[in-house]
């Protein structure tokens, strides 16, 4: 099949795409409607496999004829043996899941690298808004209130970095960004201030 000349992925599933290896075995957690996962398929020729929660995201994924099961990081990734996929991917998830720690340790015993990506809640209109209105931020990347948000561990970059480190894992590219897709300065202090979201790719030590 011919590859497409440009990226129609989003900007921050366009910079995961780039970072994946052609012909590698990746698995995609909470593939959603599975934008990221055909693009590689179709582009990259990998053996991808996804896992998402909602069923309607599984049914589009497997109508468009993508290997993608129900299922969610916190109950479902035991099932697969150690270090089966080059790279398992976590976008914009793991806030949302019941132990982020224990599901860092099971995307990085599952996969050789682990690529994730986060929203920051240390960005400086996130501080703003709290500071000023006393109440939880709803901004442009994080657009839904407190009660009904699918985030139930407020992480920023920071407190990424120190679990990160705390586990023994190492950093093979930091890429913070903003809602636009726009890359920051890496430096960390910096990127906590100013990125509404960040990407790392992980490996074990």
């Amino acid at each position: 099949m011919k590859q497409q000349d440009t990226n129609p992925l989003r900007p921050d599933l366009a910079m995961i795409a780039d970072m994946i290896t052609p012909n590698s075995r990746v698995l995609d957690i909470g593939c959603d409607h599975g934008d990221l996962l055909n693009y590689l398929v179709t582009n990259k020729s990998v053996d991808g496999r996804g896992i998402e929660l909602s069923q309607k995201g599984v049914n589009q994924c497997v109508a468009n004829g993508l290997f993608v099961i129900q299922g969610d990081a916190d109950n479902d990734l035991g099932e697969y043996p150690d270090q089966s996929f080059d790279f398992v991917i976590l976008s914009k998830t793991l806030q949302a899941v019941k132990s982020p720690q224990t599901v860092l340790n099971e995307l990085l015993r599952i996969g050789k690298q682990a690529i994730i990506t986060i929203p920051n809640f240390g960005q400086w209109r996130v501080r703003l808004n709290l500071l000023l209105n006393g109440r939880m931020p709803v901004t442009k990347t994080l657009n839904k209130t407190w009660y009904n948000t699918d985030n139930i561990h407020f992480c920023t970059i920071l407190d990424l970095f120190d679990l990160i480190e705390q586990d023994g894992y190492i950093i093979e590219k930091f890429t913070p960004y903003n809602k636009n897709g726009r890359q920051t300065h890496t430096a960390k202090t910096y990127a906590n201030f100013m990125a509404d979201n960040a990407l790392f790719l992980l490996r074990k030590s």
